[in-house]
Parts: structure tokens; sequence; C-alpha cells
């Protein structure tokens, strides 16, 4: 699974990387986040058929026709193997694909006495995206929340080393592909989700102080060891 990642890079940088045209979350509200938690609000991409857009959405999926918000606790991922199929994800596999922005994401692998976090990135220290869907829910009040989840995928050799599951993490040439409104073949979005090349990434430990929501500073990405 995928339960935190960070995103820590500049407000203009994030613009610039994934061609931003139209931002609605607007760079007085952007801040950087070393700890990003469920059901907090995360910067995403979606692409309204014209230009690539970026806004806020809550970690945590709440299907149009859920009747209960909390639903979304259970949803900040959607197994890729299954999310064309299943009821809660298949109409924003569709048509709501978005691309979830981060520095990196964290990892817990279990050890004698416990669990240890790890930290995994781009070696090249780029920002990457998530592959990742959304969906729009209506309260009873009328508040329309918008939502979305982090596909995960099987895990790459060094990922299975740490957990079973890792996130979908698109490469670039394929991130305009996940992202058109227009493509729906299911066939053609499933070749693009696949356990990323793990030569490109690394991993390793960082502070338990991670397992806290509440602690967010650079501290939380330094190596131990």
């Amino acid at each position: 699974m995928c339960g935190r990642f960070a995103l820590y890079a500049d407000y203009e940088a994030l613009l610039e990387r994934f061609d931003i045209e139209e931002a609605a979350l607007a760079q007085d509200l952007y801040e950087k986040n070393y700890n990003v938690a469920p059901s907090q609000q995360i910067a995403a991409v979606i692409n309204d058929g014209k230009q690539n857009r970026l806004g806020t959405f809550r970690w945590g999926l709440i299907p149009s026709w859920a009747k209960d918000q909390k639903i979304g606790y259970k949803m900040i991922n959607a197994r890729a193997e299954t999310a064309a199929e299943k009821p809660s994800f298949r109409t924003a596999f569709k048509k709501k694909r978005c691309l979830i922005p981060a520095t990196a994401f964290y990892e817990w692998k279990k050890a004698e006495g416990g669990k240890t976090p790890m930290l995994i990135h781009l070696e090249s220290d780029e920002l990457f995206a998530f592959a990742g869907l959304w969906e729009s829910w209506e309260a009873p009040d009328g508040e329309v929340v918008h939502s979305c989840t982090i596909l995960t995928t099987q895990p790459n050799a060094l990922m299975a080393g740490i957990h079973d599951r890792m996130p979908v993490i698109l490469s670039k040439g394929d991130e305009k592909v996940w992202l058109d409104p227009n493509i729906q073949d299911p066939e053609l979005l499933n070749e693009l989700i696949k356990p990323y090349q793990e030569e490109e990434l690394e991993a390793y430990e960082v502070s338990g102080a991670v397992n806290s929501p509440k602690n967010n500073g650079q501290e939380l990405i330094r190596k131990i060891g």
C-alpha cells in the first residue's frame, strides 16, 4: 500500500514539471509537506480535455454513490489489478484519472522488534507522479467533496524487500496518456500500470518521527545511518 508520502518541491517547479496552465491551487495556498497523510487535502493534476489543471483533492476516494464520506478512509489506495472492474473505482478508472505529484514516499519495513520507516525517492531527486483516480461526491447538505486514491501494484526488486505492494509511479512518457480523458480503453491503460524501474529508485531508513502525521519537517527525510 501507500499510506504516506512527501511533496516538498517549489510551487514553480510543480507547475513546470506537470505543464500546468491553470491552477486552482494558488501559490499562497501551497505548502511543502514532508508527511502527507490520508484524509488530508493533497495536490493533484487532472486534464479537462484541453489542458492540465492543478487542484486539491481529499486523499481517500469517496464514490459518487456513497452514502457516507467516511468510506474514503478505506480507499486511500486502489489495487491496479482490479480497479477497472471494482464498483468503487471503475468509473473513475475510465473517465477520471489524475496524477498525484510527489518527491518521495514512505513505507514500513518489518524488522525485529517492530517496523522500520523507509523513504523511497528517485535517485535523481526529481519530482514524479503516482497514478491516481478521482471522484466528486455531494454531501446531504450540498457540499461537493473532490477526493482521490493512489493505485498500487506488485513491488519491484527494491520494494519487495520492504513491502509486498508499491504505488504505481508513471513514467513521464505515460503521464499524458494516463491523464487524457478521451482514452478509455482498459487494455491500453493497464499497459501503463507496472512496477517502476528499481534501478531509478533509492530507499533508506528515516526517523520514527514520521510515524505521527503531527510531525512535518525536513528532519523526516534525513537518512539514518
